[in-house]
């Protein structure tokens, strides 16, 4: 296991550093892993709210609502779970020293967008060409 880098409290990766240097690995790998906590949590609720709610209920208007409600909440938690497994991609890259760099061009994927979308695996650019061409298939 390695040793942790320190990282100040207000840091934030800037773009006059050397691109993806240990503290800027640092801040995206906890970054990452919050966001996954933070996931695993809500999931975790999501399923006591799913279990309290499986008492059978006689009304039907109230049991249509009910599974209305269910039905939602499990597509949010099936988000969810794929959202984990990005994240999961994500931290994977960081271990690996490829997270950072756009998959489909090599270039180095900017501060701002990592830092809005730690999961990003393409720069903007290369994002933008790959929903046009999936619009224009889509359209076939």
């Amino acid at each position: 296991m390695k040793a942790q880098t320190f990282l100040p409290q207000d840091y934030r990766p800037a773009e006059d550093e050397p691109f993806m240097n240990e503290r800027q690995l640092e801040y995206f790998r906890r970054k990452l892993e919050a966001w996954k906590q933070e996931l695993l949590d809500l999931s975790a609720e999501t399923l006591e709210g799913l279990q309290d709610s499986a008492r059978a209920v006689p009304d039907l208007a109230d049991r249509a609502s009910e599974e209305t409600d269910r039905a939602l909440e499990l597509r949010t938690r099936d988000r969810q779970r794929k959202l984990v497994s990005k994240i999961d991609s994500a931290l994977r890259r960081i271990e690996t020293g490829e997270y950072g760099y756009c998959e489909i061009t090599g270039e180095p994927i900017s501060l701002r967008r990592l830092d809005a979308r730690p999961i990003a695996t393409m720069t903007l650019e290369a994002q933008e060409r790959h929903e046009r061409r999936e619009r224009v298939h889509r359209d076939d």
